[in-house]
């Protein structure tokens, strides 16, 4: 009987946790809208061609986004990025938490440059 609740209580621990990953997870298909919107002028519409103009007023490098050294970074540094800035570039204003979610979605679907 023991054996039985233990066995119930961990599938519940992970259709719970499984739930809680998915509500967590963005959607890569809104993220592209919001991305267009908010991040396309300077990273280019597909994340990998970045605007050189923007790029040598501000004299920095923007990355190609699907560049692997960009795509190994955690969601955590990439949140960070997009919600607090990173170096010249500005944190994006306005955005929901979920409108964040949905952009790292997008950005992880970005295929090597």
């Amino acid at each position: 009987m023991k054996t039985v609740g233990a066995v119930m209580f961990i599938s519940a621990a992970i259709v719970f946790s499984a739930q809680v990953g998915f509500a967590q997870s963005g959607d890569a298909r809104a993220g592209k809208a919001a991305f267009t919107k908010s991040c396309a002028t300077c990273h280019g519409l597909d994340g990998n061609s970045p605007k050189d103009a923007i790029a040598k007023l501000l004299k920095v490098e923007i990355p190609k986004l699907g560049a692997p050294q960009v795509q190994a970074k955690k969601d955590p540094e990439i949140k960070k990025t997009i919600t607090e800035g990173y170096e010249k570039m500005k944190p994006v204003k306005g955005l929901t938490d979920k409108e964040v979610q949905n952009i790292m979605a997008f950005m992880r679907t970005i295929p090597k440059p």
